[in-house]
């Protein structure tokens, strides 16, 4: 079952052109001219329930634009979004109720008030059963050491601090669907993980479907089944980042340190790119043989010391997808 529905989504802006120089300037006091830019292109996809996908992108691309959407934030010039079968458009205090939502660089938390004051007035807008509200908060204190925080005000905790009190701020009315974006911008390496934490546990206890925007790649790797890649507003990759890296650079390298000189070294399924001594570079592609093969043929013949494998930059993969 698709837990989302994104179909033939397209998103237009109005913004003012303006000229450049004093008398742009003045032209532009009298005169304005507006032109539309296109954010989001024409894009559709599904996801399931329960898959953790990254949304990803370069700046600009139409990321945070397509989430605010999903969210019924924002309405699509054209399109439609279902969430769990309902429209944001159509039916906002429905959907809300299915969503939780994070903006890395936002807080949906109350400044002047303790943070467990302010989980308690997000107990009462959503009308969460004490039973429930108790249950959730254990959970979080589990994952996330929430309670050290609660006496704190808001405005005295730190970037770290805060992303903790709006995951669990997100996550109290238990919503099946969670949009988080750059939910560890600004973090230190122990934040990161906390909230990496977290992401894992409630897809493992609820089977809560996540979205992620992050120009962070750990993150990817460490939590994503499923990757979309979005550019200038369009869809140009969507798949596992395994394939993405298959597609993009399907050559890997084997490096093999043997006790002798191998004289002769060949093999039918990858090629010697290089030799130094008792020292000896393989290229293959994993379709064709995997490493593990591939060293065990070589083993027969010859005796092998040490062996390090070079996978594909991730980095320099995505790079490469965005350009």
């Amino acid at each position: 079952m698709n837990t989302i529905e994104v179909q033939n989504l397209v998103k237009d802006f109005k913004v003012v052109k303006k000229d450049s120089g004093l008398k742009g300037a003045i032209k532009n006091l009298f005169i304005s001219e507006k032109k539309i830019v296109r954010a989001v292109d024409n894009i559709s996809f599904n996801i399931s329930k329960g898959e953790t996908v990254g949304y990803i992108g370069p700046n600009g691309a139409g990321k945070s634009t397509t989430i605010k959407m999903m969210a019924g934030i924002l309405q699509p010039t054209s399109g439609s979004v279902l969430i769990e079968g309902l429209s944001p458009k159509n039916d906002r205090k429905k959907v809300v109720k299915n969503l939780g939502v994070v903006f890395g660089q936002r807080t949906q938390l109350y400044w002047d008030l303790r943070l467990g004051e302010s989980f308690e007035l997000l107990k009462r807008i959503y009308q969460i059963p004490d039973d429930l509200f108790k249950k959730n908060i254990a959970l979080m204190d589990e994952i996330l050491n929430i309670s050290e925080l609660t006496d704190t005000p808001v405005r005295q905790l730190s970037l770290g601090q805060r992303m903790r009190g709006d995951l669990v701020a997100a996550i109290l009315h238990s919503p099946p669907i969670l949009f988080l974006d750059e939910p560890t911008i600004g973090l230190d390496i122990d934040g990161k993980h906390s909230i990496r934490k977290f992401i894992k546990d409630i897809n493992n206890a609820y089977k809560t479907t996540v979205i992620l925007t992050t120009h962070d790649l750990d993150d990817i790797k460490e939590l994503c089944s499923r990757i979309i890649v979005i550019n200038h507003g369009k869809i140009v990759e969507d798949g596992s980042l395994n394939n993405l890296i298959d597609k993009i650079a399907p050559i890997r390298k084997l490096i093999i340190d043997f006790y002798d000189t191998p004289v002769g070294l060949t093999h039918p399924k990858a090629k010697v790119v290089k030799t130094d001594g008792a020292r000896a570079m393989l290229e293959f592609e994993k379709d064709i043989i995997t490493a593990a093969e591939l060293i065990a043929d070589i083993s027969k013949s010859y005796s092998i010391r040490d062996i390090s494998l070079e996978e594909a930059n991730i980095e320099d993969i995505v790079r490469t997808v965005y350009q």
